[in-house]
């Protein structure tokens, strides 16, 4: 790793594209842990460098701990191109937050961004999957969803769940939740009416952000009394 930076320096004092040094724009970076707590994912954004086509590397290392004496460790990138990279082992409920940072390398020079984050702040599951309704007799609709299969340990880390439906037509949602369970039954679903319905799931204990709403799913017919 100091080889690797040292190459980078290299490049950043030494080089230049189309006749002017032109250091690369500061990577943006985020990290998400959609697959707490076996990984946190981190990526990054870069504005193209202007009058240079090399290509770019980036070095992405992180530490945990604010400290600029604590160890860095490799983020784990598919390629050196690659502008994602994995935290693996990750420390559950540190009070030191995670420093990642990214170094992005290119012909016209270097440049770094960072991104501070604890694991439990980030977390935000993928959308729950597979979504089903059944029309039940008695004017009520139920809802089978399965977990998202990136959340490695629903049992043991558990999820909660919203939902949020609307009749065909209608202009807003109505939203129920929390749901503990992968099943719910709306009740007193109009007759002949055509429904629209998401779910979210979201950390047990309250922890990051809820996910993204899922594929919609569609009742396969007009529920009837």
């Amino acid at each position: 790793m100091p080889l690797r930076l040292l190459l980078a320096l290299a490049v950043w004092a030494g080089s230049s594209c189309g006749g002017t040094e032109v250091a690369p724009s500061q990577p943006r970076v985020q990290c998400r842990a959609s697959r707490y707590p076996v990984a946190v994912d981190c990526s990054w954004t870069l504005l193209p460098a202007p009058n240079c086509t090399g290509a770019t590397s980036f070095i992405a290392t992180y530490r945990l701990g604010v400290a600029a004496q604590g160890q860095s460790r490799p983020c784990l990138q598919p390629t050196p191109e690659a502008t994602c990279c994995t935290i693996r082992d990750v420390q559950l409920f540190s009070l030191a937050p995670y420093v990642l940072n990214v170094t992005a390398v290119h012909p016209g020079g270097a440049s770094s961004g960072f991104a501070p984050f604890v694991a439990e702040h980030v977390i935000k599951p993928d959308p729950p999957e597979a979504v089903r309704l059944s029309p039940l007799p008695g004017q009520r609709l139920q809802v089978r969803w399965e977990p998202p299969r990136s959340w490695p340990f629903p049992e043991v880390f558990s999820l909660k769940y919203w939902i949020r439906y609307k009749r065909q037509g209608a202009s807003r949602f109505r939203q129920v939740g929390p749901i503990e369970a992968t099943s719910f039954t709306l009740r007193a679903a109009r007759p002949r009416a055509r429904y629209c319905i998401q779910v979210a799931a979201q950390d047990f204990m309250d922890y990051g952000k809820p996910s993204d709403w899922s594929l919609p799913a569609a009742t396969p017919m007009t529920l009837r009394l």
